[in-house]
């Protein structure tokens, strides 16, 4: 690879920026503003790093990356297009998420030129944290760091562990203007971008104009992050041809552990599809006692189980460390509360106890592991675009 600059990734000449948001389609929402402080500390000069991207764009579209068909059929929950969130004013282009994936990774958008999104959302970790609370640039994260794999497919469409994001394209830009996370304001982050060189080439390739303006960015970063779909695991490759799925793949214990998920412990009640994604948010007992109220009485919406078993620290407060922690608390830890999901409950309105003995524990934990997607976490589309320093 060579710089952008020297790439025939978009063949227009570099024109003037603006900060006018009229030459871009909206959201359908107006992104939420805050007002933050930000610091004079500038790690990289004002022009910053400068990618490296293919001279033919990734492929990031439905009509060049096709969803699998496995994703769009019917599994346990139904199929993923019902629950697909993308607005027919942001469908995802592969210029589109280009600009996007360089976004995602610019250090510029934090107020020290020292974070980005990938900072927290780490691609070797399924664009996840192990970190319980990740590090920001004046501090911790107030939650755990949410997995971004299939994250285009969730029915209510809202976004963050309590849902205060109303559309995707809200919340790409909130941790921006969080005053602990990367404690910019959108007036700076237009005026950096602008100041980047290759910027405007992206921007008339992505939108049709050189204006850069926050709207703009908040369109192509969540075009990136709703094209980061995880489709390519040992519970994918049982999907081959036209017929029903052949887990002949799985191991004995595997295949013990999905018997389980589907059936008796009733894990796919709730992470449904075979994209594994959420349908509502839930109360699932964490305390008798709600601690964090999340999107109200203690429910929280939760990512999709893609790549879980690289993402040590679960929950919203990132308080199990591994995956056995997990399962052993579904088993007969789940805390009576008010507002706990019937799902969780018996009759009478106790929790549930699964009554797992230690081997249906660990063959979960088997399962859950066999929705590793090594390619995804691999894939150079999704990589740092930037080169280390």
């Amino acid at each position: 690879m060579a710089p952008f600059g020297v790439l025939a990734v978009v063949a227009i000449a570099l024109a003037g920026c603006g900060s006018s948001d009229s030459a871009v389609t909206a959201p359908t929402t107006t992104p939420v503003t805050t007002t933050t402080t930000t610091t004079t500390q500038t790690t990289n000069p004002p022009t910053g790093p400068i990618p490296l991207l293919p001279a033919v764009l990734f492929a990031y579209s439905d009509a060049t990356s096709p969803l699998p068909a496995w994703f769009t059929a019917n599994g346990p929950g139904g199929s993923v297009i019902a629950d697909d969130n993308t607005p027919a004013t942001n469908q995802t282009t592969d210029a589109g998420a280009t600009l996007g994936r360089v976004l995602f990774y610019d250090t510029r958008l934090s107020s020290t030129n020292t974070i980005s999104c990938g900072s927290c959302h780490v691609q070797s970790l399924g664009f996840g944290d192990t970190a319980r609370f990740s590090t920001g640039v004046a501090g911790f994260t107030a939650r755990h760091t949410m997995s971004l794999a299939n994250a285009r497919f969730y029915k209510r469409g809202k976004f963050f562990w309590d849902e205060r994001a109303a559309t995707l394209e809200d919340q790409v830009l909130m941790p921006i203007q969080n005053p602990v996370e990367m404690g910019e304001t959108l007036d700076g982050v237009v005026a950096k971008v602008s100041a980047a060189s290759f910027y405007p080439a992206l921007f008339q390739a992505a939108f049709g104009s050189t204006v850069i303006s926050s709207n703009a960015i908040s369109l192509a970063l969540a075009q990136y992050v709703r094209s980061m779909i995880s489709s390519n695991s040992k519970f994918d490759k049982a999907f081959v041809g036209a017929g029903p799925p052949n887990f002949s793949n799985f191991t004995a214990q595997e295949q013990l552990g999905q018997t389980l998920f589907t059936g008796v412990a009733g894990c796919a009640a709730c992470h449904a599809t075979n994209a594994h994604v959420l349908d509502a948010i839930h109360d699932t007992g964490l305390d008798s006692t709600i601690t964090d109220i999340g999107t109200g009485n203690g429910s929280f919406k939760a990512p999709s189980l893609r790549n879980v078993g690289l993402r040590a620290s679960f929950m919203h407060d990132g308080r199990f460390r591994t995956l056995q922690q997990v399962v052993a608390f579904y088993d007969s830890g789940v805390q009576a509360n008010p507002n706990l999901d019937r799902r969780l409950q018996n009759t009478d309105g106790t929790p549930r106890r699964l009554n797992l003995t230690q081997p249906q524990r660990d063959a979960l934990v088997a399962f859950l592991n066999t929705l590793t997607d090594s390619t995804y976490i691999t894939a150079a589309r999704f990589s740092n675009p930037f080169p280390k320093p």
